[in-house]
């Protein structure tokens, strides 16, 4: 068994933040080419947004379930395997332009890129203790928002000078070299394996589903990001087909969502020594208030800034609620630092993608009212959802305020 060599710990901790957006690049990357490929592949629009509910959904999935794999198999080798996986996945969507064939790769990218992301968050739990935890934890969410700014940007330019295979050429190879790096300075982060035994794992599940202020801090931040998920599924047919823009635009306008994601991510770091719910109402509120004016406004006057103005301002609420609440889950359970990691991470998928793709087949939104009004829908979920979690955390036995400051001082 090869080890993690303290020499070069710089480097795979490294190595493990340039991984952890890999969820997100794999999905952002190709949105700006959503319109082309449906109509270079023939088939509805729909069958198109599948592929993408497809990756969350077996990502989500298999999030919720791999952690007590990885706690008792460890993460290195298992993280090599997956890391091959994924690149033959996206070599195999951009060299075999079938709808179906995509729809299989996008369910192996999704179990591979859980994996990845499982393995590499336990990797900061399994060798870092205290202030030091606590600051890398913070940086999770900040350093996930890296990918809705750069993937769309990138497959923007990508699609309009070589066409949306060019997309999954870049992921392939990106992660061939990522490989490279891993066999040469990784290794097991993981130094005390837990026996595989499936009534005590089945137990450690049904403890921390059982958990209130654990399963509603996982709705809430599947909430948070299904705001960006309706809008990487509408936004390119609305920019490019309404508004009559092209797959650049798209690529700006998700580029310009990320940068307010991660700004509500780092305000939230900037405030971290503020009490939580006092910071998380005040978000919730001023949500409120900004669709609410969406909605006024958007009977009156219509086009790509009134959309982008509006959503860069949600998504940036969104990043900070988000942050704050995804801090507090990851530390919830230290001692199953694998499940905790994979119920985390993929609690938001499974929640976001569901909440998503449902509101986006319940509503045909192809334009801005109708929008804000899904957006009002997600809010008023999230106030409801944050109301229990609250009053879960304060019906704990420690005292409130002190827990809840060290909950969240990472």
């Amino acid at each position: 068994m090869k080890f993690q060599n303290t020499k070069y710990l710089y480097i795979s901790t490294l190595l493990a933040f340039i991984l952890i957006p890999l969820g997100g690049l794999t999905t952002d990357i190709y949105i700006p080419s959503l319109p082309a490929m449906a109509q270079d592949l023939n088939v509805p629009v729909e069958k198109v947004q599948v592929s993408l509910l497809l990756f969350m959904v077996s990502s989500g999935f298999s999030q919720l379930f791999i952690g007590s794999i990885l706690d008792s198999f460890g993460r290195y080798r298992i993280n090599i395997m997956a890391l091959i996986a994924f690149s033959l996945a996206s070599f195999i969507i951009a060299l075999v332009p079938d709808i179906y064939v995509i729809y299989l790769m996008r369910i192996v990218q999704g179990i591979t890129v859980s994996l990845i992301l499982v393995g590499k968050r336990a990797f900061f739990v399994d060798l870092y203790k205290g202030e030091k935890l606590k600051h890398y934890t913070s940086l999770f969410s900040i350093v996930w928002a890296t990918a809705p700014i750069i993937a769309p940007f990138i497959g923007g330019y990508l699609q309009v000078l070589f066409g949306w295979q060019s997309n999954f050429y870049l992921l392939g190879g990106i992660t061939l070299v990522i490989l490279l790096f891993e066999l040469r300075f990784t290794g097991e982060s993981l130094q005390n394996f837990e026996v595989f035994k499936r009534k005590e794992i089945v137990s450690v599940y049904r403890k921390m589903l059982g958990t209130p202020d654990f399963y509603l801090g996982l709705i809430i931040i599947g909430l948070s990001y299904s705001q960006l998920v309706v809008y990487g599924m509408v936004s390119p047919f609305i920019i490019e087909k309404v508004y009559g823009f092209s797959p650049v635009v798209t690529g700006y306008s998700s580029l310009a969502s990320g940068i307010a994601l991660m700004t509500g991510g780092i305000i939230s770091k900037v405030l971290i020594k503020k009490e939580l719910f006092s910071k998380i109402n005040s978000a919730i509120i001023l949500q409120l208030i900004v669709v609410v004016v969406m909605f006024a406004v958007s009977s009156e006057f219509n086009g790509i800034s009134i959309l982008l103005g509006f959503t860069l301002s949600l998504h940036l609420l969104s990043g900070f609620v988000f942050n704050n609440v995804y801090a507090y889950s990851l530390q919830r359970f230290t001692t199953n630092a694998g499940i905790a990691s994979g119920l985390t991470g993929g609690g938001v998928y499974v929640v976001s993608s569901v909440v998503g793709y449902g509101l986006i087949n319940a509503f045909e939104i192809k334009e801005i009212q109708t929008f804000a009004l899904v957006n009002f829908v997600i809010i008023a979920l999230l106030s409801i959802s944050i109301f229990l979690f609250k009053k879960a955390v304060v019906g704990k036995n420690e005292t409130p305020a002190s827990l809840i400051r060290s909950k969240v001082e990472g």
